[in-house]
């Protein structure tokens, strides 16, 4: 397998894990702190606008690197198990069916 392959999969895999985490933020079983952080995770994993922009030589994309995959993981230990099992299904189903709405 390729590098360029393995990021392909690694894409696919963040973009699953961010759609489910959509799903677990909208889930009433989820602690409301959880919720709001898993919102602005999101909302910042899908938002055009960056903490550092992307220009500033280096700086610019360590937050993508950076911030979204600890935000990310932060938000999967605030989030039950169950409910993550429960949205990463529907997460993988979606996203294989067809590409999920806005």
């Amino acid at each position: 397998m390729t590098v360029l392959q393995k990021l392909k999969q690694q894409a696919k895999r963040l973009k699953t894990e961010l759609y489910a985490l959509y799903l677990a933020y909208r889930d009433p079983r989820v602690p409301w702190y959880a919720r709001v952080f898993t919102a602005c995770v999101v909302g910042y994993a899908f938002s055009p606008i960056d903490l550092i922009p992307d220009p500033i030589p280096i700086l610019g994309y360590l937050d993508d690197l950076i911030l979204v995959p600890i935000g990310i993981t932060l938000a999967l230990k605030m989030i039950p198990l169950e409910v993550m099992a429960e949205c990463r299904v529907r997460s993988q189903s979606t996203t294989q069916r067809n590409k999920p709405k806005n």
